[in-house]
């Protein structure tokens, strides 16, 4: 018999970089990680190379005409990439996760519906076929890690804020405001303490400075009779039609708080435009007054604090430094439950780790 001749080998093309194809689920890269961590830059990078739209989740960004306390992308940034579910909200207005979610899904479905295709300024050997139709890729990007977990897993049903639920004779905006009165009497921590009454693992999960969640989680157990993390688990709808692959940033810890100082003193500086975060937040003061809810997030909580003579300018910079790097921390642990995500060792900004993650997401495409 005879015997089969061995053809020589050869060398395996890298494949192409192309927008993901049009035969199977689309593809959604979502970009986590803590604050000053590199999420803009590294989301940027992946809608470069894969002709990507990004899909903002950060809370306070989706509100209009603040600018320097959240990080924006910049303007040229915006031009070259298309942006979505930022700057889209009044800074009087209220924009809960499952709103957000809602909108944002169908933010996704509208992105994977535009099709791309390879012309004539596209290299052969760069393609199979000169027409071949692909998809533009969804990138979500953001550090709110509620708004993200309503976006991808959906969140529970709990009884509704204005309905008709009663508990001991009190409605339910009647029970909001005899807990809010308490925290301002008593302090947060005794609405924390109430709540591990309630329910030990939500208290475990809220912190005890975050107001209106733990309000909210007091609310929903006293009405529903039952604990909120019971409910947690319970009539939720995931994000269904896509593949989800999630790429965090994690980057060594105290380079992160240099960072995260870094970026808080540059916001406070007087050379940035129009005169920095201070500036910023005293003509959003001006114009909103104590009703714009971005004005009690971070950065802009202590400018407003300087400009009430609470606090000196330094002692400001100094809080917004030490409340960036506790929500970091904060962010850090939740990202942590997140599933399935691929953990990049470093900032987002950095060329080695955004080569790493384009080579994740070409697996995928």
């Amino acid at each position: 018999m005879e015997r089969a001749l061995k053809l020589p080998k050869v060398a395996r093309l890298p494949k192409p970089r192309k927008p993901p194809k049009l035969d199977r689920e689309p593809l959604v890269i979502v970009v986590l990680g803590p604050t000053a961590s590199g999420k803009t830059a590294l989301a940027l990078a992946i809608a470069r190379r894969f002709h990507g739209e990004i899909v903002n989740c950060d809370s306070v960004a989706m509100y209009r005409e603040f600018e320097i306390g959240t990080a924006k992308p910049s303007a040229a940034e915006r031009a070259e990439v298309p942006h979505h579910m930022l700057d889209c909200v009044d800074p009087l207005a209220d924009v809960s996760a499952g709103e957000y979610a809602r909108q944002a899904r169908q933010v996704l479905r509208e992105i994977v519906l535009r099709k791309i295709v390879l012309h004539e300024n596209v290299p052969r050997e760069t393609a199979r076929s000169e027409n071949e139709p692909r998809r533009h890729l969804p990138i979500v990007s953001g550090g709110t890690g509620l708004y993200l977990r309503a976006l991808l897993e959906g969140l529970f049903r709990g009884p509704q804020r204005s309905g008709d639920l009663r508990n001991e004779g009190l409605h339910n905006e009647d029970l909001r405001n005899k807990l809010r009165a308490r925290a301002e009497k008593r302090g947060t921590e005794h609405l924390h303490r109430l709540l591990r009454r309630l329910d030990p693992a939500a208290a475990n999960r809220i912190h005890a400075n975050d107001v209106p969640k733990l309000i909210r989680a007091i609310e929903v157990c006293l009405a529903s009779r039952r604990p909120i993390t019971e409910l947690w688990h319970q009539g939720r709808e995931p994000l269904h039609g896509f593949r989800i692959l999630r790429l965090g940033l994690n980057p060594e810890r105290e380079a992160l708080y240099a960072r995260i100082n870094q970026r808080a003193a540059k916001m406070f500086d007087e050379g940035l435009i129009d005169g920095g975060l201070i500036a910023e937040t005293e003509r959003l003061l001006a114009k909103y007054g104590d009703q714009a809810r971005p004005l009690a997030s971070l950065g802009y909580k202590q400018a407003v604090q300087f400009l009430r003579g609470e606090l000196d300018r330094e002692s400001a910079l100094s809080a917004a430094q030490q409340a960036h790097r506790n929500y970091a921390k904060r962010q850090i642990t939740w990202f942590r439950r997140e599933p399935d995500v691929y953990w990049l060792a470093g900032f987002g900004d950095d060329p080695a780790i955004q080569a790493e993650a384009i080579a994740t997401i070409e697996k995928q495409i």
